[in-house]
């Protein structure tokens, strides 16, 4: 028996064969340095590169990976849901993308936080070495989150970090289909802390996650965790029938005061415009889950494992 503390190291691959080498160059720097016995998982989801080809070469040459291919492009999150699935018995799960903006390196120091008693160790972002553009979203997003959400999300903090065996046993027995990791994993409780650190650049390759996808995590982030888009739909039905009874009044004063009311088009524009726009944002937000619900009662499952290659 091996008494070595045990820990998978999961990472989600989409299109990443130009970074791949230097991952892997990099991960078993970290192993055979670390004293920490570690298995690395490699999702694949469902890449049209040759991702899988060198994870499968990578496993069936070093006992220490682990090679997954989905049956298709699932997307990031359920991708990181397939490999926790197949978590060993493990200690903990280090969670980490492949585009080397989450440096493995810092396996060792995650993990004594994590024996000083935490089950979640996360990740908080100092710096972000992106464009102006992405970096201005990324504040604005998590600020609203963090206002709007029923939960504590930690403000800055995405799917890099190191959770205990038991919080993966609980993320594991979540079947929302519209996933959010990070969140999911801010529900669960128990003991968590952060850890900053440095996010670098992309090493190679271009990023996978483009507007329409952050857009969409984005909203499963805020619809998922929060009550306020409903309350808002309510409290703006309130204030649009505010207006029109101020409105209204107005125009009965003005004809018992002045013996005139409002002429015109002008008016009569206005309210048709504020009505509309006001019943098109609900039926938006409620849309919004009603879709998730839709998906949901569907039943399906969040992915479909094609193959596993281990040594």
């Amino acid at each position: 028996m091996n008494n070595q503390p045990q820990i998978n190291i999961l990472i989600p691959l989409y299109n990443e064969d130009a970074v791949f080498e230097s991952l892997v160059a990099r991960l078993k720097k970290v192993l055979n340095k670390s004293k920490l016995d570690v298995t690395v998982i490699l999702v694949d989801d469902g890449s049209k590169d040759r991702t899988f080809e060198l994870m499968s070469h990578l496993a069936l040459a070093d006992s220490r990976f682990c090679a997954v291919r989905l049956s298709r492009n699932f997307g990031h999150q359920h991708a990181l849901t397939a490999g926790l699935s197949l978590v060993d018995s493990s200690e903990g799960v280090f969670i980490l993308d492949g585009d080397l903006q989450d440096p493995p390196e810092l396996l060792d120091e995650f993990y004594l936080k994590m024996k000083e008693g935490y089950d979640v160790v996360y990740a908080i972002r100092k710096n972000r070495k992106e464009s102006v553009l992405k970096k201005f979203a990324y504040t604005i997003f998590y600020r609203l989150l963090k206002k709007v959400s029923m939960i504590d999300i930690p403000l800055d903090s995405g799917d890099f970090g190191l959770i205990t065996r038991r919080v993966a046993d609980n993320l594991n027995k979540m079947p929302e289909a519209s996933r959010f990791m990070r969140g999911l994993r801010s529900w669960i409780g128990y003991n968590q802390i952060g850890l900053p650190y440095e996010r670098n650049e992309r090493e190679l390759g271009e990023s996978k996650y483009n507007f329409k996808r952050l857009w969409q995590l984005a909203f499963n982030g805020i619809f998922n965790f929060s009550e306020y888009p409903i309350k808002f739909i309510s409290n703006l039905g309130v204030i649009t029938v505010s207006i029109s009874v101020i409105y209204f009044v107005m125009t009965v004063i003005k004809k018992l005061a002045l013996g005139t009311v409002p002429e015109g088009f002008t008016a009569i524009v206005f309210l048709i415009i504020l009505f509309g726009g006001v019943q098109l944002l609900a039926i938006g937000i409620i849309g919004e889950y009603v879709l998730r619900i839709f998906f949901q009662v569907k039943n399906r499952p969040l992915f479909i494992i094609d193959e596993v290659i281990k040594k």
